[in-house]
């Protein structure tokens, strides 16, 4: 009951100009994210917008890591442009739903801690990737609405008032940290160009984003088996994205806070909020890397600045639209420049020569497949999974055998490294048996039996010891070795020789079980 009573982190000490400073900053940022990501689903900008109001709001409240913000995205997207343009928008609100039950149940399942399984080199590339594509996606506001470059005036006007918004967050907190640099720069540029004149592009010259308040919107199309056939792969697609990009977004924010998020709550809030999202007239989503990092770069860490930032996000469509299209968008994109900056992993360039060379392809190769493919769950899997087969090698050829005949004629194995599907061969490549005396020990004191391939090695070297009549005693199995070949029994046949002669020697602590 006490975490449900500590939703708001009363107990946590909140510096609340910071919160509301810094949430007004996000919200700002988050206009033309959410229109820009609208577009690319192919929806209007106020389902974007929507999205964002309602992720926004609900993973501030009943999220796992206060200080970070959610919205519409890139990832989600690109996912549900397909849907979008084959089956209407209807079809895509019920699939941000059934997503949304998705992450629950990975969240309730608890889940999240398969985030454990990501490396370090794949984070390192995940965000490396992210801080590219963000970037690059600023390029486009220096063309004109045909696709091609600005040039001249209109070119050297919005370049100097972009160059302005990244002078003003990067120098004015060497100054002072009372207030966000990054709403001071927004507001300095906004002021000169509403003041002076100057003709340069703004949010409303993207789209408008006049609006109510989400309306509440039960999907209309048919439930049936085969809608549920064809919104289903994309929810599960849209929900292993936001999840991974979430938590991977929220390992980035305890990274930077120092402080511990709750995986598992989050993507239990991460659900909720996509499901009011699609019931509510949301494309959903997921957290932002962007926003959050402009959020805890401005000092934010409670709740109450996404909180601030959904409320004041909803305050601009209802309320505040005619104001807010007349931002410049020279000052949001200085503001995204910074942040991809700031995102850019810079230590790791330097940490090249150090890395082992696998850790650097895998680097590389994740931030390769998240900027040409803009699919970061296929970035991740991608990484995960090199890292996993190379972890294998590694291990499959570490494996040892130290061999010596006591006095009493009996020949010793000392096996080192751990027995799997990757070491078996070279496992039994160690054994001598034709010319083995008859009486073998295989020492596993430094060894252990991981999976049924293991179990198979070791039941095929004392099956081909007991047709030349030789005996074998495997010594030093830990319990949870000798569980495994006493499951196994059933399945194969496992051959283990007692003798008293040899006794099974206390286990030993496995480092890595």
């Amino acid at each position: 009951m006490k975490k449900y009573l500590n939703l708001f982190d009363f107990s946590q000490k909140v510096n609340y100009r910071t919160e509301v400073l810094s949430g007004l900053t996000v919200a700002l940022a988050l206009v033309p994210e959410a229109i820009a990501f609208a577009f690319i689903a192919g929806l209007s900008p106020l389902t974007g917008l929507y999205a964002a109001f309602v992720m926004g709001l609900v993973t501030s409240i009943l999220g796992g890591r206060p200080g970070m913000i959610s919205g519409a995205t890139g990832a989600v997207a690109v996912v549900i442009v397909s849907l979008a343009q084959q089956y209407g928008v209807e079809y895509v609100f019920a699939t941000v739903v059934l997503a949304g039950l998705l992450q629950m149940a990975a969240g309730f399942l608890r889940l999240g801690k398969l985030m454990r399984l990501v490396p370090h080199p794949v984070i390192f590339g995940f965000v490396n990737g992210l801080a590219i594509i963000i970037f690059m996606s600023q390029l486009d506001q220096f063309k004109t609405m045909d696709g091609n470059w600005l040039t001249g005036t209109t070119l050297y006007i919005f370049l100097g008032l972009v160059l302005l918004t990244m002078f003003v967050i990067w120098g004015l907190p060497k100054l002072s940290k009372v207030v966000p640099a990054s709403l001071v720069a927004i507001l300095l540029v906004f002021g000169i160009v509403f003041f002076f004149g100057i003709d340069t592009r703004t949010i409303g010259d993207i789209a408008s984003i006049e609006g109510t308040f989400p309306p509440f919107h039960i999907p209309e199309l048919p439930y049936t088996i085969e809608t549920l056939q064809i919104i289903f792969p994309y929810a599960a697609i849209v929900a292993g994205v936001g999840l991974i990009e979430s938590l991977l977004t929220l390992n980035i924010v305890d990274e930077i806070t120092e402080t511990r998020g709750r995986g598992n709550k989050e993507a239990v809030a991460q659900g909720t909020a996509n499901i009011l999202s699609g019931l509510f007239s949301g494309m959903g989503g997921c957290a932002m890397i962007g926003q959050s990092l402009i959020n805890t770069s401005n000092g934010a860490r409670a709740r109450l600045s996404g909180i601030v930032a959904s409320i004041m996000l909803l305050a601009f469509i209802m309320f505040g639209s005619s104001l807010i299209e007349k931002v410049p968008m020279a000052a949001l994109t200085g503001l995204m420049i910074m942040v991809a900056l700031g995102t850019f992993e810079w230590a790791s360039l330097r940490t090249f020569r150090r890395m082992p060379k696998s850790d650097v392809l895998v680097m590389i190769l994740v931030t390769l497949v998240t900027v040409f493919l803009h699919n970061l769950a296929l970035a991740v899997l991608v990484g995960v999974i090199i890292s996993a087969l190379v972890f294998a090698w590694d291990n499959a050829i570490r494996i040892r055998a130290r061999k010596h005949t006591d006095e009493e004629g009996v020949k010793h194995y000392e096996i080192y490294g751990p027995l799997f599907f990757g070491s078996t061969t070279l496992f039994a490549e160690k054994f001598d048996v034709v010319n083995d005396p008859d009486e073998v020990v295989i020492d596993f004191a430094e060894s252990r039996v991981v999976d049924m391939s293991a179990i198979e090695a070791v039941s095929k070297i004392t099956e081909r010891y007991k047709k030349l009549g030789k005996k074998v005693h495997l010594k030093h199995l830990s319990k949870d070795c000798r569980r495994l070949l006493q499951n196994a029994d059933e399945i194969i046949e496992v051959n283990v020789m007692e003798d008293p002669t040899y006794k099974v020697a206390v286990d030993k602590i496995w480092p890595y079980k």
